[in-house]
């Protein structure tokens, strides 16, 4: 059971024009989350440097991960980490990593988040995440390769790939789960015993979700998950793995004022998780 939670109103890792937008969208969920249980990470506000990487705003990438993996370590129980944009998932997946070293990895999200420096379109490490993640990465935003071997991950949901990721997905043998697969409430618990793991991460980026049923979404994708479909999926895989750490992100409302109108939404997303 997801007894913590870590707020990270991180927006450098965006390639969005409304990036700041995430910050107002982590701080309304965090309202909404038992205050003795949480904690807000101060996320440095200046854009930070790409030192020649190929990675936007680098340096306050690295600031913050380095600011996660510190709050974590001292947690023993399940986190639920919330974006801000997808780059948070680096150093929350690689606690629970080192906590669970044949840690399956779900990666719930409308876009795979698998380029590389040579082939993402924006230059924007929300689009890489994943494949950093499985040791293929700028070094000072990358897990070891190993870490998380490419055979436990399973990119579920995903409708919209850049040709290069395709072919990189592809080549590493990863799992993928089409949305009308997942509609098989048992799909994505079969997909991660499959993989052989002991334990799982679930990382969730909200445009998973089709775009009816979250109007605080920067990069919508038609043709998503139901609200009821994610949760449903979720509480499938927990009653067949032990789920031990999450991230949620990518809410990012028009405006400050509209920041609430999808927390029925996300709140139950939450309680899937939690």
């Amino acid at each position: 059971m997801m007894t913590r939670y870590l707020v990270v109103p991180q927006w450098q890792g965006s390639p969005s024009s409304r990036a700041m937008q995430l910050i107002d969208g982590a701080q309304a969920i965090a309202g909404d989350l038992p205050r003795s249980a949480t904690t807000v990470l101060d996320v440095p506000v200046e854009a930070g440097e790409a030192l020649g990487t190929g990675i936007h705003r680098l340096t306050s990438l690295v600031r913050v991960r380095e600011q996660i993996e510190d709050a974590l370590a001292s947690f023993t129980e399940p986190v639920l980490t919330v974006g801000g944009d997808c780059g948070v998932a680096l150093g929350a997946v690689a606690h629970a990593a080192r906590r669970h070293p044949s840690l399956a990895v779900v990666w719930l999200d409308a876009h795979p988040d698998f380029n590389a420096t040579d082939t993402t379109p924006s230059g924007a490490f929300s689009g890489m995440v994943l494949r950093a993640i499985v040791g293929d990465g700028e070094t000072a935003l990358s897990l070891a390769p190993g870490v998380v071997a490419p055979d436990r991950v399973v990119i579920a949901g995903a409708r919209s790939f850049d040709e290069p990721e395709l072919a990189a997905i592809s080549e590493r043998g990863i799992r993928t789960l089409t949305v009308e697969s997942l509609r098989d409430a048992d799909a994505l618990a079969d997909a991660v015993r499959e993989t052989g793991a002991d334990a799982v991460y679930v990382h969730i980026d909200v445009d998973v979700l089709d775009p009816a049923e979250l109007a605080g979404n920067a990069h919508p994708e038609p043709f998503g998950l139901t609200v009821a479909e994610l949760t449903t999926a979720l509480g499938r895989l927990r009653a067949a793995v032990p789920l031990v750490g999450a991230t949620l992100t990518g809410y990012s409302p028009s405006s400050l004022a509209s920041a609430t109108d999808d927390l029925g939404a996300i709140l139950r997303v939450v309680g899937a998780l939690a």
